[in-house]
């Protein structure tokens, strides 16, 4: 392949997990204006978000198992139409349970992820490997600074449904670009699928899943309790049975060699006290003036205070390659780590001030450009070229869980500073829950830091 060929695949491939990444955070301004324009609930309408957290961690392991092979290019293919399927049914006037299933199959976008690095790592020379492999990885850092302000204005401007329609011509867009620019692959067997043991892990991932993401089932903390115990019941059954499979849904063998095992305990860790932080400093620039802190930014504004996140994320992610051959890819993940320190620390001291809390803003946005963009080098130490898209489905969930913690446990902190009798935080509150954020992100740095270097393995696996 030439030289031109490499470069134009490999911004194919970015720009379609670009487009996945802005899909994916659609439903993320939308939640209130769904609530008054479908006449439901503000915990119904959580459901959009929700939603597409649990298709695309659920889907992920099988569309990584279908695209380990002969049959990638078709599965990516497949996997963009339900995506544009998805979109379509978020932009028709369709009942509220429509919208669900819309956003639902749009959660796929997410979970091509992995296909899209896996086709990188396996059409591509090592260098140009690596460093897509990083840019789609960190895509949804960047997706998220250039979803939130367009999607927010449209809505403004034209409605929900206009604002929905965003996400079906990106949809369009990634298809069409996928369609034109994938490399066919050399033909081969159908990949088997383990139909039992993808039941059980999307049942067992469902119960946590839903756990972590809604937390109203706490409210009654038997039945929370019950669906834990469950979801380990189940997962611990489809361990057994994976482990005995001839050809099992996921390597558990292959997870458990202690590179892939730690990098994807970091992610999860990491990913909970990265967005832990992200959605304290969201919520906390949109504070109404009445609060005597907080800067009472409208949805626009607070989507424009995330440009500064997708960008230094983006440079991150530009930034890593050379800096992993410079400090190695342990050294690389700490320092990323240690710019997410400071900036929860520059918020706690800082808050008061609207240019401190986007800087902070920004150095989190390089923190997590930086973790996200290392990780698939962390992650592939020693993996077949064949099981690359299993695997990085598996540290994909590793990394949504996280980040729905995270959310969750923001959520929670805030409401445990938040006076009686009134519906706000107390500035406090804010900065102790960034402090929160701190342990969490020293122990990924040393889980992390008791990883053998992959310098040397690099070459081979990416």
């Amino acid at each position: 392949m030439s030289t031109r060929a490499d470069r134009g695949l490999s911004v194919a491939l970015v720009c379609t997990a670009l487009s996945g990444a802005v899909i994916g955070s659609v439903g993320a301004p939308l939640i209130t204006p769904v609530a008054t324009g479908t006449h439901v609930s503000l915990e119904a309408a959580q459901w959009t978000l929700t939603v597409t957290l649990f298709s695309g961690a659920i889907a992920g392991p099988v569309l990584g198992r279908l695209g380990s092979g002969p049959y990638r290019r078709v599965t990516i293919l497949a996997t963009l139409a339900l995506v544009m399927v998805g979109g379509l049914l978020t932009v028709l006037p369709l009942p509220f349970a429509a919208l669900v299933i819309g956003r639902g199959l749009q959660g796929l976008a997410v979970a091509a992820g992995p296909l899209l690095m896996s086709v990188a790592r396996a059409h591509l020379p090592p260098e140009r490997s690596a460093s897509t492999i990083a840019a789609i990885s960190v895509a949804s850092t960047v997706g998220i600074g250039v979803g939130y302000p367009v999607i927010s204005l449209l809505d403004q401007l034209s409605g929900l449904r206009a604002a929905y329609g965003l996400g079906f011509l990106l949809s369009t867009v990634a298809l069409i670009i996928a369609w034109r620019t994938l490399p066919a692959e050399a033909p081969g067997e159908l990949p088997r699928i383990d139909v039992t043991g993808a039941l059980l892990l999307a049942l067992g991932m469902l119960g946590i899943l839903l756990v972590i993401a809604d937390p109203s089932i706490w409210e009654t903390a038997w039945a929370a309790g019950g669906v834990l115990a469950g979801s380990a019941a189940v997962l611990a059954v489809w361990t057994f049975l994976e482990l005995r499979a001839k050809a099992p849904l996921v390597s558990l063998r292959l997870l458990g060699q202690a590179p892939v095992l730690r990098a994807n305990s970091a992610i999860l860790v990491a990913g909970a006290g990265l967005y832990l932080l992200f959605s304290l400093f969201t919520r906390y620039v949109q504070t109404p003036g009445g609060a005597r802190y907080g800067f009472a930014l409208p949805g626009v504004a607070a989507g424009a205070a995330l440009i500064p996140f997708s960008l230094l994320g983006f440079a991150a992610g530009k930034a890593v390659p050379r800096l992993s051959v410079r400090i190695t890819e342990r050294g690389t993940y700490t320092f990323s780590i240690g710019i997410a320190v400071a900036a929860a620390s520059l918020f706690a001291v800082g808050n008061r001030s609207l240019v401190l809390v986007l800087v902070a803003i920004a150095l989190l946005g390089f923190a997590v450009g930086g973790v996200f963009a290392v990780m698939p080098r962390l992650v592939l130490v020693g993996v077949p070229q064949e099981e690359t898209a299993s695997v990085l489905s598996i540290n994909q969930i590793a990394r949504s869980m996280g980040m729905s913690v995270g959310s969750a446990l923001a959520g929670f902190l805030l409401a445990a500073t938040t006076p009686d009798g009134t519906l706000l935080p107390a500035q406090d509150g804010y900065r102790t829950t960034a402090f929160w954020a701190l342990p969490l992100l020293a122990a990924s740095a040393v889980i992390v830091a008791t990883t053998r270097s992959p310098r040397r393995a690099v070459s081979t696996n990416l």
